[in-house]
């Protein structure tokens, strides 16, 4: 009989997977996307040394201020001020295991 998998189990085989090829370096950073239930958190990280350049989540908003989908165009536009700040110009996007 076949294992089931649960979706975030699935996830994270799939992420695992992209990890493989999707390396973040100081010229191009990565950045990655996590969306749980109730936040989408967005991190630009340079793999290389192991440290995030820029960082950004819905949980700094209120929750009755931004409709979901507002707070998500929020934090990217907010991660990529941060991103910008600290002098990143490119990234490479880890999609995390998700479609998108």
């Amino acid at each position: 009989m076949a294992r089931t998998k649960t979706p975030y189990a699935a996830r994270i085989v799939r992420h695992k997977r992209l990890r493989q090829t999707v390396i973040g370096t100081p010229e191009r950073p990565r950045l990655n996307v996590f969306r749980s239930a109730n936040h989408t958190y967005a991190q630009v990280i340079d793999d290389s040394v192991g440290h995030t350049l820029a960082a950004a989540a819905t949980a700094e908003f209120s929750d009755d201020e931004l409709a979901k989908t507002d707070a998500a165009r929020a934090v990217g536009k907010l991660v990529a001020e941060r991103a910008k700040a600290n002098g990143v110009v490119k990234v490479v996007f880890d999609r995390g295991g998700y479609q998108y």
